[in-house]
């Protein structure tokens, strides 16, 4: 079932190219993006090292949408997670996730999130099991699928993430129509213009891209080709 909220596409800096980095940003969101997705590695939660608060705080003035700030959408694939959450909240991050493997308390890193002033969203590795969101969906705005598994770009998406992606819809809707607020549901690894449709209609509404984006220069061409495959669905 398709989400009621607006498409959202969300190019992972990943795949940039990072000797010109807030160019990059810029130019992807006048290309037509509507959030910057920024991953962060720590080579011990997953097998990759990349960017941290200072990388964010340096792109922020770049990330710009209609002359306002654009969202800033921080993936913190980091073991412990709470101590650098702060960090990122000061560096400028409007939205941070996290997966529940990397919290010893996962209803005490959401609030530390909300404290700082960011919006929280909780990550589901391929094999996470659902079951953590029967206990914190109050607390969520965002709730981020793996549709690879998480270290490196340019992974092919695994089609066993659309029955995961169908059943969080369902519960998201359910929490919905009980209390009236509604939850993003993110999907990030292996997104293109081929299959960004079935990931829509399976209950996807925020996109996001790394390769497919950043790999094919102009940016708005991949990027007016996700929305025309988006618009197609009925």
């Amino acid at each position: 079932m398709k989400s009621k909220l607006l498409p959202v596409i969300a190019p992972s800096i990943l795949a940039a190219d990072f000797a010109r980095l807030g160019h990059e940003v810029e130019t992807v969101l006048l290309a037509g993006a509507d959030w910057i997705h920024f991953d962060v590695m720590d080579n011990h939660f997953v097998p990759n090292l990349t960017i941290g608060p200072l990388v964010c705080e340096a792109i922020r003035p770049y990330a710009k949408k209609n002359q306002q700030p654009a969202c800033i959408d921080v993936h913190l694939m980091v073991e412990p997670v709470d101590r650098i959450i702060p960090d990122f909240a000061k560096a400028g991050a409007n939205l941070i996730s996290f997966h529940p493997e990397a919290s010893t308390h996962i209803d005490r890193t959401l609030r530390l999130i909300k404290d700082q002033g960011c919006q929280t969203g909780l990550v589901f590795n391929p094999a996470t099991p659902l079951n953590y969101l029967d206990f914190v969906l109050e607390q969520l705005d965002l709730v981020l699928v793996m549709s690879v598994n998480p270290g490196f770009g340019g992974q092919q998406f695994l089609p066993s993430s659309l029955l995961k992606i169908a059943a969080i819809r369902a519960k998201l809707d359910a929490f919905e129509r009980e209390t009236g607020k509604q939850i993003r549901l993110e999907v990030d690894g292996g997104i293109n213009p081929d299959n960004i449709a079935k990931i829509y209609q399976a209950g996807a509404d925020t996109f996001v891209a790394g390769s497919a984006i950043f790999s094919k220069p102009p940016y708005d061409q991949a990027i007016l080709q996700m929305r025309q495959a988006l618009l197609e669905i009925k």
